[in-house]
């Protein structure tokens, strides 16, 4: 199913050309070789280019249409019409004198087997050259000098005949079809992708830009050990995929690897997603909706538009561009590991459902959030964030995790233990209740837990809940705010400058241990230990406040009471101990009562 949607979208790029025919590909490209009739070497181009990447500009390689390119492994394969130095040249920086001279002859054995008898000045050219050029005095040779040390570092090279690249030539392409076309080795059998006889291809065109993989390009489909040799097919004939069928859903997945703005990062998964129809327009909206896009084209009022008729199940068009709610969208996660790539997951559905699902993640995750937090909703990225030690060198979450998380979403299923614990892990070491671990414990309990709770699990505090775990949240806030004001008076929670946790600490000058710091995960955890110590600890509080500020003595003295009254009236104990969703409700109680006093006030409550 992942090959014939990929293939699929070959075609639709292939339509729109965005990518090469079969038999060609697109290679990173450094220096071009210029030859005159002769096939003597007049000049090198340097094809490299300046370019933008982030705030830097790098030179780097030109992306060029050439023949395409086989798959090599340890022994001699020579490419035709764009090859490094060892091949084109007989000459190589690593030392292999004798290796670089096989490669050479190889080369040239190909190229008079393909350009012999076409009638064109380029192919005589180019035969001329091979059998003119000298390997042994190529490092002496005075054009060649100059650009040496790069030339010979590896660099991909091709040929121009009079201005004009080679492969470009009208009879040269038309040789190449018709040598591509005569494959005598070639293995008929069934194809697996378009279920029609064709030649098979045996070893499968490499994959390059995956995070993590090698560099020269890894392989989603090969076999290379007697255990998966079944009936005797070796290499990829265990799994028949003709040559056409390998070359196109290799050509789509290197298409979307060598852009940045369609392939996002999960720890050590790279992710890529498509439409059907190869529209980009799906793409740019999954940036925005998935990943918090924030340089993004498309406005919020834009998006929340085609979202809405979305909903209703109606097309919607964006900058001229239908978008289609039926429309069929991929998603694909690829890891590596060693040579091959391996499948993380791969979903599909149609577009209006994977934007339905989104939607639904967010609402989830909704919560009252503080002033400062930029993000309308909270993206994926900073989702996974939330559960990674802020001070570790390695700032990236889970990958299998991540991964699940991210299939929770697609599928609009509960999410994974793994973000529930790892989350509260970080909670527990941190004793800090950010915006983002809240929405986390919102999300994960709104899907997972007990109905019961639902009543609390809302974007804002419910101040008539009598959920014990809740208040007894609440009331761990009302606590932390009493010492506050008995240790600073000058702290106030409307600086508008500072977020509110740096006006906590500014509050908390001077305390050497915080009720928070002592006591809050014990306190989510066996509160009927801890809460009759807290409360002691509250008198004392109360009464450092002072006669001079006697109002807001009162008032926190009849907030604590009426607390304490919600709890008498779920006539419900205080619990010994609370399991994990009960300290979740805790943890939202604490958070929704925290947020409260950080609300902005209208003139008359002022």
């Amino acid at each position: 199913m992942i090959l014939q949607a990929l293939t699929e979208y070959y075609n639709q790029l292939l339509s729109k050309g965005k990518v090469p025919e079969p038999g060609w590909c697109t290679a990173n490209v450094s220096f071009a070789l210029s030859i005159n009739d002769e096939g003597e070497l007049i000049n090198i181009l340097s094809l490299k280019q300046e370019v933008e990447r982030g705030k830097k500009k790098v030179i780097v390689s030109r992306k060029i249409k050439v023949p395409e390119q086989v798959k090599k492994a340890s022994g001699v394969a020579a490419n035709f019409l764009c090859e490094n130095s060892s091949y084109l040249l007989g000459i190589d920086d690593k030392g292999k004198a004798e290796r670089a001279l096989q490669c050479f002859e190889a080369c040239k054995a190909r190229h008079k087997e393909i350009l012999t008898g076409v009638d064109n000045g380029a192919a005589t050219a180019v035969i001329n050259f091979f059998n003119k050029w000298i390997p042994e005095k190529a490092q002496k040779h005075p054009i060649l000098e100059e650009w040496l040390e790069e030339v010979i570092s590896g660099a991909n090279i091709i040929f121009s005949y009079k201005g004009e690249y080679v492969q470009d030539i009208p009879e040269v392409k038309d040789a190449w079809r018709k040598a591509a076309k005569e494959n005598d080795n070639a293995h008929v059998m069934r194809c697996l992708v378009s279920g029609e006889r064709a030649p098979i291809a045996r070893l499968h065109p490499s994959i390059k830009g995956i995070k993590g993989a090698q560099s020269v390009g890894a392989s989603l489909v090969s076999y290379n050990a007697p255990a998966y040799e079944s009936y005797g097919k070796v290499q990829s004939f265990n799994a028949p995929v003709s040559e056409v069928a390998a070359s196109a859903y290799t050509s789509a997945l290197n298409y979307m690897l060598s852009s940045t703005d369609y392939k996002r990062f999960i720890g050590d998964t790279t992710v890529l997603y498509w439409a059907e129809d190869g529209e980009e327009v799906y793409q740019e909206m999954t940036n925005v909706m998935l990943w918090g896009d924030a340089e993004n084209q498309i406005s919020g009022e834009d998006l929340s538009g085609i979202v809405e008729k979305m909903a209703k199940g109606e097309a919607a068009d964006l900058a001229g561009i239908p978008v289609n709610p039926d429309n069929r969208f991929y998603m694909l996660g690829i890891a590596p590991n060693a040579a091959r790539l391996s499948v993380r997951f791969f979903w599909q559905d149609s577009f209006g459902k994977f934007v339905e699902n989104i939607e639904s993640h967010y609402r989830r995750l909704e919560i009252i959030k503080p002033e400062y937090e930029k993000y309308a909703k909270l993206p994926l990225w900073r989702l996974l964030q939330e559960t990674v030690n802020p001070n570790s060198k390695d700032k990236a979450a889970s990958p299998l995790m991540g991964g699940a998380v991210l299939r929770s979403i697609l599928n609009n299923v509960p999410y994974p233990m793994a973000l529930l614990n790892n989350t509260m892990i970080r909670l527990r070491a941190e004793k800090r209740v950010s915006y983002g671990k809240a929405s986390i414990i919102k999300a994960y309990w709104s899907m997972s837990g007990r109905k019961e709770n639902k009543e609390v699990l809302q974007v804002m505090l419910n101040e008539e809940s009598t959920n014990v775990p809740y208040v007894l949240g609440r009331t761990f806030a009302v606590l932390e705010e009493v010492q506050e004001k008995a240790n600073d008076s000058k702290a106030k929670s409307r600086v508008s400058n500072k977020t509110p946790e740096e006006v906590q600490e500014k509050a908390n000058t001077g305390i050497k241990s915080t009720i928070k710091d002592r006591y809050f995960n014990s306190a989510a955890s066996t509160p009927s230990t801890i809460f009759p110590i807290l409360h002691k600890l509250a008198n004392s509080h109360l009464r450092k406040i002072g006669r001079d500020r006697e109002r807001v003595r009162i008032y926190y003295s009849q907030l604590l009471g009426e607390l304490s009254d919600k709890i008498t009236m779920s006539e419900t104990p205080i619990p010994k101990r609370m399991g994990l969703e009960d300290q979740g409700i805790f943890i939202l109680g604490y958070y929704h009562q925290t947020q409260k006093r950080y609300e902005k006030k209208d003139k008359e409550e002022k």
